[in-house]
């Protein structure tokens, strides 16, 4: 909307659990998509929410609030549930080379705008007051479905089948917008007075209201899962839309379910039991960019399936990039001219609606032409590329500066003993460096050495 800047929403957290490591695939994605922007010159207002209140555990009003529930398991205080939790994820999306957003907005932080939100609502005949709650009337919005593709027809006999506790509730398919401490929510711990009595906002209303007050009222891209096209999503859409009388988002961009278990069609769910954690990960002997690289294999719009093999595969085949990194980091010479090729090759794929297997092909092309033709000196462009794929490319090559001195200085003490024929002393040597982790290569242009 604005020449060279973009505006971005990313729906964050529901801080009550860990984040699995399907939640995490979509945060990949975003930051792939942030960085790809960055990549061509635009600066992104990047906001993303923290989820603290009112998240039922249904997408519709069925349910029993996620963070209450937590807290009923654990006995612990809600917020600091929230706290706990939220400080969990961000050190997950740290661990995984995630640029943390430029704004973190709390919902609980923002219950004035969400109420502000509703009150407009209500005032433009949008949203209607019961006993139990306010509700936005999706009758009044006719668009409501655009998003999903679903007739209303559809969504209203959806609808039907849930269980309604309010008999004033117009429409089955009418959602919250703000609930009050009445009926089943009577015990509810988190509680805000409002125009409508004592209560908390839906979990929908949340987002719409954070992303405007950061974003305005119109703006350029919406990211989040797939699950939240048939719901959470067109409600944001109906309630902002109404309330502005303005277009909400120009893109909206979803991200594809990790897939887990024998069929591969099993979405990881914190409810279903069956998620792993990125900690789960590390303790069985991988690194986070490991995972961020194997969600590179698949589209972020296909599902991918998660399986030990393919993890692992994944792993040795970033190892290989780490063990060609730490080569030619050692070697000198001129950037080869046919790298131009690969840069463009690899800008049009990461262009094409974020192709990352394609780009990561491109990238692995270029790594294997670079070791048959012995020209090595293509770390500049490595490094171009991994500004999108953060993979730590330059760390790797920043370790191999560390200890540099003595290590060099060891292996010229060993090219002098092979000089005299020393053998003795060249094996003593090469076992001093085997000891500090150091691995040698003999080659036409001399000796280099890598980590273990």
């Amino acid at each position: 909307m604005v020449p060279g800047r973009v505006g971005m929403y990313s729906c964050g957290p529901t801080v009550y659990n860990y984040a699995h490591i399907g939640n995490l695939r979509s945060y990949i994605f975003a930051d792939v998509l942030k960085k790809t922007l960055e990549y061509f010159g635009y600066t992104v207002t990047h906001v993303m929410n923290v989820t603290d209140v009112g998240h039922l555990t249904g997408d519709e009003d069925d349910g029993s609030d996620k963070m209450e529930q937590q807290a009923s398991k654990t006995g612990r205080d809600v917020k600091e549930i929230a706290s706990y939790y939220e400080n969990a994820f961000f050190e997950d999306l740290d661990r995984l080379n995630i640029k943390p957003p430029t704004i973190r907005c709390r919902a609980t932080e923002h219950i004035d705008d969400m109420q502000a939100m509703v009150k407009t609502l209500i005032d433009k005949g949008f949203a209607y007051e019961t006993d139990q709650a306010v509700y936005f009337d999706i009758t009044k919005y006719p668009d409501y479905t655009e998003l999903s593709g679903q007739s209303l027809k559809e969504k209203v006999v959806g609808a039907r089948d849930e269980v309604v506790e309010d008999p004033e509730k117009r429409n089955p398919a009418d959602f919250s917008v703000w609930f009050k401490c009445k009926g089943r929510f009577a015990n509810h711990i988190m509680r805000w007075q409002s125009p409508w009595g004592e209560g908390f906002p839906g979990w929908h209303i949340e987002c719409s209201a954070m992303s405007i007050k950061y974003l305005g009222e119109t703006f350029d891209i919406h990211t989040g899962g797939e699950d939240h096209i048939w719901v959470h999503h067109p409600n944001e859409i109906a309630q902002s839309r109404c309330c502005t009388g303005k277009k909400f988002v120009n893109y909206w961009m979803h991200g594809a379910f990790l897939v887990v278990g024998k069929s591969g069609e099993d979405k990881m769910s914190k409810s279903e039991g069956n998620f792993l954690r990125l900690q789960t990960l590390i303790d069985a002997g991988f690194e986070p960019v490991h995972y961020r690289y194997f969600t590179y294999q698949a589209h972020y719009r296909n599902m991918l399936r998660f399986t030990d093999e393919s993890l692992t595969a994944a792993k040795n085949a970033y190892e290989r990039i780490r063990a060609f990194i730490m080569r030619a980091s050692q070697m000198k010479g001129e950037k080869p001219e046919w790298t131009e090729e690969y840069v463009r090759r690899f800008e049009e794929a990461i262009s094409d609606d974020l192709n990352m297997p394609l780009a990561v092909g491109v990238m692995n092309e270029m790594i294997n032409k670079a070791a048959e033709t012995g020209e090595y000196n293509i770390l500049d462009v490595l490094f171009r590329f991994d500004k999108v794929l953060s993979l730590g490319f330059e760390d790797i090559a920043a370790s191999m500066e560390q200890d540099t001195g003595a290590i060099d200085e060891l292996i010229s003490l060993r090219a002098e003993a092979r000089k005299n024929r020393d053998w003795a002393k060249a094996d003593e040597i090469r076992k001093k460096l085997g000891e500090m982790g150091v691995i040698l290569e003999d080659t036409k242009d001399g000796t280099i050495w890598h980590r273990e």
